[in-house]
């Protein structure tokens, strides 16, 4: 992954912040710098995943429609319930409850296809068996 997410905190001197942004750099990566608080990007991300699941939970579209969709249509390079495989349906589940947790905001909630899955041992690649078999 070409990213470094350089989580500045209250006590981050701009030495410390310059340094760490300096060795990203020599090892080839893209550092971003944000504030310290919960999610950043699996607040952007995570929703969106969990909307495909509520999306296939629905029966509005097959999992496949809904990959294919959002590779084609947004130009995704990996659809967001095989992404959601690849990440781990536990690991998604338990970083939508630490954020709904953190904001209190319903729209964080995960959905209950997911939960069901995960109560089922459904993991995702590791287990051989998410949203599809592997």
């Amino acid at each position: 992954m070409a990213l470094v997410e350089i989580v500045r905190g209250l006590q981050t001197s701009d030495a410390t912040h310059h340094a760490i942004e300096a060795l990203a750099l020599q090892l080839g990566k893209s550092p971003i710098t944000v504030k310290s608080g919960p999610g950043f990007l699996n607040r952007i991300l995570l929703p969106m995943i969990n909307e495909a699941f509520f999306v296939l939970a629905e029966g509005d579209a097959s999992a496949t429609e809904i990959d294919e969709g959002m590779t084609l249509g947004c130009n995704h390079p990996i659809g967001p319930l095989a992404l959601a495989d690849l990440i781990g349906l536990d690991v998604l589940l338990a970083v939508m409850q630490t954020i709904h947790d953190e904001f209190g905001d319903p729209k964080y909630r995960a959905c209950p296809l997911l939960k069901e899955m995960v109560a089922a041992g459904y993991l995702g690649r590791k287990t051989r068996r998410g949203v599809y078999r592997y």
